[in-house]
């Protein structure tokens, strides 16, 4: 799953002192759109690759790719990008990261795209929810019967019991519960620390974390052909965040948020295109159920926002 964002939603706060002087909210949907359209690409790319590469090899690359554009961001920006006030948490942030991206393309190699991503919309649910338990943040009822509401969602396009959806899905489940612990940690580092601060601490960690297991599960890629694709994959991965990060830096994080559900789109999309995969109507059912009750909670923060 994709570093920042809404979970982003997908989405790691700013922190104050990194809004700029002037918003530009327009560009700032432009960029995140087109971010999301890059990050699709490179789980279209990461799902071919399972046909050839372990899921950890894989999630090396797409990393290494992270840590390409964190290196050019400390090249423009200096070191203080790694200044930070709470190291435990980014490396624990870090390490779910791991989790969420290997649980999710373990699981692709099995589950057409869309119907990963339509479950992975659990995220923002479980966000809420562990942010009401863990932060102590204000959940009034209309957003708990949301959150019930999309659960619901989640349960229709996995179908549990009949047989419809592969095993392989409750790995996308995994990998959105960390997505979210993440998320809520995302929270907590956004008063202290940049947000690119919090991209270049994951993708060290992440990137030196997997390179310890890296030689039990190494293929060395053969064909030019997957080269190409490791290397779309991690460039693709790069630039989207590296865009995502701009956009919040130049635009409302509340504006920005729905794009977040245009990742439906585009994976459905690059399903039909590179598999040859639809979902059926079921998925379109739960999908719709999904991203209309997190639009909803994205509403009423923002509504909530603006009392505060």
């Amino acid at each position: 799953m994709r570093d920042i964002a809404l979970t982003s939603s997908h989405s790691t706060p700013l922190s104050p002192h990194e809004h700029p002087h002037e918003l530009n909210n327009t560009r700032g949907l432009l960029l995140m759109g087109l971010g999301f359209l890059l990050f699709s690409a490179a789980d279209a790319q990461a799902k071919l690759l399972t046909e050839s590469f372990h899921p950890v090899q894989i999630v090396w690359f797409r990393q290494l790719g992270l840590l390409s554009g964190v290196v050019i961001a400390l090249a423009i920006r200096g070191p203080s990008i790694l200044r930070t006030r709470h190291p435990v948490l980014q490396i624990a942030r870090g390490m779910l990261a791991v989790i969420s991206a290997t649980c999710f393309i373990f699981a692709v190699k099995f589950v057409p795209l869309a119907d990963a991503v339509a479950v992975s919309f659990v995220a923002p649910f479980l966000v809420t929810a562990m942010g009401a338990l863990l932060l102590g943040e204000r959940v009034g009822l209309k957003r708990w019967i949301a959150v019930a509401i999309g659960f619901v969602g989640t349960l229709i396009v996995i179908r549990p019991g009949m047989g419809v959806m592969h095993p392989a899905v409750l790995l996308v489940l995994v990998a959105a519960s960390a997505f979210a612990v993440r998320q809520v940690l995302s929270r907590r580092l956004a008063s202290s620390d940049q947000t690119i601060t919090t991209v270049a601490y994951t993708a060290l960690a992440s990137v030196l974390a997997l390179s310890f297991s890296l030689p039990f599960f190494w293929t060395m890629p053969e064909a030019d052909l997957q080269w190409a694709l490791l290397a779309g994959m991690a460039v693709f991965a790069a630039l989207g965040e590296l865009m995502i990060i701009k956009s919040l830096e130049i635009a409302q994080a509340s504006v920005l948020a729905p794009m977040h559900y245009s990742l439906i789109i585009w994976s459905t999309f690059w399903g039909w295109l590179v598999f040859d995969q639809l979902p059926d109507r079921w998925t379109w059912t739960g999908a719709a159920i999904i991203v209309a009750t997190g639009l909803y909670i994205i509403h009423r923060e923002r509504q909530l926002a603006s009392v505060d």
